[in-house]
């Protein structure tokens, strides 16, 4: 399995269950008191194409909800959360991260 395909599929488990990353939320998003729907939308997110996904990572959605643009975007880091993950395919070196945001914040 490519490097691309194991990072796909931990970013696919991690967004669609919430375990295996840590789920940050910028206080405009917080501020939407929308929060269930919010992570419902970020879990079901499946329209991934070459627009939106040029490396096959799924690490970046986007979607709207009411009249808000929200995007979502994984990034890895080392198990200490100091520096970048040298490995994200690696989920033993790597500490996954999910911010949710307004698109507007991006």
């Amino acid at each position: 399995m490519s490097d691309a395909a194991k990072i796909r599929a931990l970013n696919d488990a991690a967004r669609r269950t919430l375990i295996g990353c840590r789920v940050m939320l910028t206080s405009a998003v917080q501020a939407l008191d929308r929060l269930p729907e919010v992570l419902a939308a970020v879990r079901r997110f499946d329209d991934f194409h070459a627009d939106n996904d040029p490396y096959g990572e799924h690490d970046l959605g986007g979607f709207k909800l009411g009249g808000e643009k929200l995007f979502w975007k994984f990034h890895y880091y080392d198990t200490a959360c100091e520096f970048g993950s040298e490995d994200p395919a690696d989920p033993a070196k790597t500490v996954r991260v999910l911010t949710i945001m307004l698109a507007e914040e991006y």
